[in-house]
C-alpha cells in the first residue's frame, strides 16, 4: 500500500515517460500528477501537504490508474477528463466545447492590477471571446458594481459559459451574447477584456495533441496570429466610451503584435509569465494611430 505522495510521484514518472504536453493548468509532470491523483481520490486540490501521507487503497489506486491511462491514451488535457479547471482559486466547468481556461488576464483581475485604469464611471464590461466564461465570472466577482457581458462566436462555448455563470450565481450580473467579434456588441463599453485566437499559422502546425483537443476556432489567429486583433482594433473605438480601455492577451506573439501595429502605443502589464503576454490599449490611442 502506498501513500498519496508516493502515488503522485509514480504518476508523474508515467506522464514524463509518455511525453505528454502540459500547459492547461499545470506546467510540469508533478503538478499535473498531483491534480490528477487528488481529483481522482476526491481530496482537496490545494492541500497536498495535509494528505500526502494518507494511505491509498487498491480500489483508489485503480481509479487513479484508469484516469492516468485515459490521459496518456487520448492526450486530452486533464481538465477535459475531469470537467473541471481552476483559475485563480475559482473552479469552473469545462468540456471540449471551449478551451481550457488559463488566461493571464485572470491574475490582473484578482490582484487589482487593472483597477488603476478604471474610473468611477466604469459600469459596462465586455469579455470578448469569453469561452467558458471564466474571465466574465472573475470580472463580476472583482467589481460588484459593474455589469458584465460575455460574448463569443461559438454557441457551444456560450453553453459552457452558461453553466459557469449559473454555477457561481451570477445570472443577474452577467449577460451572454453570441457575436462575431464586436458585430452584435455596439456598447458603448467602459472596459473590454479579450483573450482572442492569436496563435500564428506556424505555431498552430506544431501544436501538441493536448492543444489540438481544443476548438481550433479559439486558437488560430491567421498567418501572423493577428487577424482577430486587427478586426477588433478597427471596430472597437466606435464601441467604447471616451476613457475606455482594452486589455488584450497575446501569449507568446509579442513580436508579431509589434510588427502588425508598430506605431500603436500600448502598456505591457506584468503577469507571472512576464511583461509580454498581456497589454492595455486606450481608445484614444486607437483613434490617433493609423492602422
Amino acid at each position: 500500500m502506498s501513500t498519496v505522495l508516493e502515488l503522485i510521484e509514480s504518476v508523474a514518472a508515467r506522464l514524463d515517460a509518455a511525453k505528454v504536453a502540459f500547459g492547461h493548468g499545470t506546467t510540469n509532470a508533478f503538478d499535473e500528477a498531483a491534480w490528477l491523483v487528488l481529483w481522482a481520490l476526491g481530496l482537496p486540490l490545494d492541500e497536498l501537504d495535509s494528505v500526502e501521507a494518507v494511505l491509498v487503497t487498491g480500489e483508489q489506486r485503480d481509479e487513479v490508474e484508469a484516469l492516468l491511462n485515459e490521459r496518456i491514451a487520448t492526450r486530452k488535457p486533464v481538465a477535459y477528463l475531469t470537467n473541471e479547471a481552476w483559475l485563480q482559486g475559482v473552479p469552473f466547468y469545462v468540456d471540449e466545447r471551449a478551451i481550457v481556461p488559463r488566461s493571464f488576464i485572470a491574475e490582473l483581475l484578482v490582484d487589482g492590477s487593472v483597477d488603476d485604469f478604471l474610473s468611477d464611471r466604469t459600469r459596462r464590461v465586455l469579455d470578448l471571446c469569453t469561452g467558458n466564461g471564466s474571465l466574465a465570472v472573475l470580472g463580476a466577482m472583482a467589481w460588484p458594481e459593474v455589469e458584465v457581458t460575455g460574448a463569443d462566436i461559438s454557441a457551444d462555448a456560450l453553453a459552457v459559459a452558461r453553466i459557469n455563470v449559473d454555477k457561481h450565481g451570477l445570472q443577474d450580473r452577467i449577460t451572454l451574447q453570441l457575436s462575431d467579434g464586436l458585430s452584435a456588441l455596439p456598447g458603448p463599453w467602459d472596459l473590454i477584456l479579450c483573450n482572442p485566437p492569436y496563435v500564428n499559422a506556424d505555431s498552430m502546425a506544431a501544436l501538441p495533441s493536448e492543444y489540438r483537443a481544443e476548438p481550433e476556432l479559439a486558437l488560430a489567429g491567421g498567418k501572423d496570429g493577428m487577424d482577430f486583433v486587427r478586426q477588433l482594433f478597427a471596430a472597437a473605438p466606435d464601441c467604447m466610451t471616451e476613457d475606455a480601455v482594452i486589455i488584450l492577451e497575446i501569449g507568446n506573439e509579442r513580436a508579431y503584435f509589434e510588427a502588425a501595429f508598430p506605431q500603436l502605443p500600448v502598456f505591457w502589464l506584468e503577469t507571472s509569465a512576464g511583461e509580454d503576454q498581456v497589454l492595455l490599449v486606450t481608445r484614444s490611442a486607437l483613434i490617433a494611430t493609423p492602422m
